[in-house]
Formats: structure tokens, C-alpha cells, sequence
């Protein structure tokens, strides 16, 4: 199955149905942005900088041109690997940033390209962490499951992607195995409570509990939890 583009679909299914979840994967993504203008050196492209083969590197920009309304034709798959681009930078930087280093240095070293395997196991987690915080308050709303719905089922992937989605919203939480996912991985941790965070409108006392303790289960401290919330805003608490 193909979870990037999974991934993609339920971002514009997301930030179709939240305006705030838009602006916040916006808020991240400019910041980015600036890291990685600040990495370039006179005429070197970005895929140039982190590496042509690697969806990342053009991803993020589809990914926020998409949030803005600039690009019509942005498929699920880029728009899955953005986002998986903007997180790996995003913990990367919440995560120095804990340890009283600076990101911008290395900050390139984030988009090491992973094995397309471990790619799309991440993004599969990466999807029920976002799925899981869409649950976080006891429901789904009716209004929002359309919208996820039907961003799904116009995106291409196909039945089975459409049956697993449906499947994944319906039933239980799958806390357990995100968080066994994350053991020893703490990258990943960071870019799981990020794609929650931005997944809702942490608007309910069930929500930001929800957020919390999955922060404390994958073992976040509370400096990179409180990074990942200054880089992506407004506050939630």
C-alpha cells in the first residue's frame, strides 16, 4: 500500500476540515524554509543541498504551496513526502534545540534519505498518529470525516487505501503500537507528536491530555515538546 500518498491525502483532508492544523503546518514550514535558505550556498538548488533523489527536498515546497492555495497540481505522493520532509526537520531542530545546540549547522544531515521500506513505515505511522489525535476527544465529527473521506477517495490511491483509512478512523486507538514504533527513535517520536499536534485543533481538555501523555509515552521531554509547539504556534496550552 502506498502510504505516502496515504499520507498526502489525509493532510488535505486535514487542513481541508482545520484551518488552524493549516496554519500551523505553515508556521513550521516557514521557518523551514528560512533554515534551509540559510544552508544554500550563491545558485545551489536545494535538491542540489539535501540530495535530488529525496522527496523531501522538493516536497516541502509543494507541500506549503498546496497549504496556500498555489498549486493545483501537487500529487498525494509529494504531498505525503513534504510532509514527511517538513517533519524530519522540524524534530531535528526541536531536538538540538533541547540540547542547548545549534540546528542550523548540520540542520541538512536531517534529510539522510531513509530505505523506501523505512519510508513508508514511517509514514504509516506518521498516519495513525494523526488519525489517533483525530480520536483524541472520543469522536471524529461528521463535518471532518467527510472531508478526510472524500479528500481520500479523490486522490487516486484506490480502494484499498480508501478501506484502510475508513478502517483506521473507525476503529480503536492504535496508541500502543505508535508509541512501540518510537522506542529508540526519538526523531521519530518528535515528528509523531508534531503530525498530532497538527492533525487537530487542540481545543478540548480530552485533546491536549491526549497530546501529553503520548508525548510522555514516547519519552519527549518536556523542552522538545515545548520546541515542537514554538515552531509550529499558536500556543496550545
Amino acid at each position: 500500500m502506498d502510504f505516502m500518498s496515504l499520507l498526502g491525502s489525509m493532510i488535505q483532508g486535514t487542513t481541508a476540515s482545520s484551518p488552524a492544523a493549516s496554519q500551523r503546518m505553515s508556521n513550521a514550514g516557514g521557518g523551514i524554509q528560512d533554515l534551509l535558505g540559510s544552508l544554500m550556498g550563491a545558485g545551489q538548488s536545494m535538491k542540489q543541498r539535501v540530495g535530488g533523489d529525496n522527496l523531501a527536498a522538493g516536497g516541502i515546497g509543494a507541500l506549503l504551496g498546496a497549504l496556500m492555495g498555489r498549486s493545483n497540481s501537487t500529487t498525494m505522493n509529494s504531498l505525503g513526502g513534504g510532509m514527511m520532509g517538513l517533519l524530519g526537520m522540524l524534530a531535528y531542530k526541536a531536538l538540538k534545540s533541547s540540547m542547548g545546540g545549534s540546528s542550523s549547522g548540520a540542520a541538512a544531515q536531517a534529510y539522510t534519505p531513509a530505505t523506501p521500506q523505512q519510508q513508508a513505515n514511517d509514514a504509516e505511522i506518521i498516519l495513525l498518529a494523526m488519525i489517533d489525535a483525530a480520536k483524541a476527544d472520543g469522536q471524529v465529527d461528521a463535518e471532518e470525516f467527510n472531508r478526510i473521506m472524500n479528500s481520500i477517495k479523490s486522490s487516486g490511491v484506490g480502494q484499498d487505501g480508501v478501506n484502510y483509512v475508513l478502517q483506521k478512523l473507525q476503529g480503536p486507538m492504535e496508541t500502543a503500537k505508535i508509541v512501540s514504533a518510537t522506542k529508540g527513535r526519538p526523531e521519530l517520536a518528535a515528528q509523531v507528536y508534531s503530525a498530532s499536534l497538527m492533525a487537530i485543533e487542540v481545543d478540548t481538555d480530552a485533546e491536549r491530555q491526549y497530546l501529553d501523555k503520548l508525548a510522555k509515552a514516547m519519552g519527549l521531554s518536556p523542552q522538545v515538546v515545548q520546541n515542537i509547539e514554538q515552531l509550529t504556534g499558536p500556543n496550545t496550552h
